[in-house]
């Protein structure tokens, strides 16, 4: 039980439970086995979370996961199309869409999504490296893999209205996503027809619903 626990225990607990999904409980069992483990193991550990925000920094083309301030894994390839863009919130959502197996386009990973009512009006988000993107001059379709919940459509519609001003074919992923879900939870089958069958945003009112 919590707090019959040294302290330098219950201080790790606490970090942990600073993560996505870990409770209580879940930080106990975590704290706990890493005490099973050799000095070495856990040394080695240490090191890797520690070097974290120099070894994997944010991609300069699309701010995606790349290795020491280089390109991402997809950015290097030269298989990919240069036509499709597709701009998703965070890298979870990337991850989502690149487990459907289908999309061979580029990335834009904006960082986060306006949310007015959490303070978020947009100002931290990659607005400008979506643009230097676009003024390549390569991109003939944008696709808009965002959230359908308030703030998700909320977004689609203030990039719709920004993307007007360049000749591109602004899309979203076809009806068959979760109402109001978020897209990193939906399966790789799922995304897949949702974007063989995107519509255009154009053609449906530019909503995201």
């Amino acid at each position: 039980m919590s707090g019959s626990f040294p302290a330098h225990l219950e201080e790790l607990m606490t970090g942990l439970r600073q993560l996505p999904g870990i409770g209580r409980r879940a930080a106990e069992r975590v704290a706990l086995a890493l005490l099973r483990k050799d000095a070495g193991e856990l040394r080695r550990l240490g090191e890797l979370i520690a070097s974290l925000p120099e070894k994997v920094t944010p991609c300069p083309q699309c701010a995606g996961l790349a290795e020491e301030n280089g390109l991402c894994a997809v950015c290097k390839d030269p298989s990919r199309d240069d036509s499709l863009l597709c701009v998703v919130e965070n890298v979870s959502q990337q991850l989502a869409v690149e487990s459907g197996g289908s999309f061979r386009g580029r990335y834009l990973i904006l960082g986060g999504r306006i949310s007015p009512l959490d303070g978020e009006d947009g100002s931290g988000l990659n607005f400008r490296l979506l643009e230097e993107q676009l003024k390549k001059g390569k991109v003939k379709e944008v696709i808009l893999a965002l959230s359908s919940d308030v703030e998700g459509r909320a977004t689609a519609a203030y990039l719709a209205d920004v993307l007007r001003s360049f000749p591109v074919r602004i899309s979203r992923p076809a009806s068959g996503l979760p109402a109001g879900a978020n897209l990193s939870y939906a399966d790789g089958a799922t995304i897949a027809a949702a974007f063989a069958g995107r519509v255009d945003m154009e053609r449906d009112g530019g909503g995201n619903e």
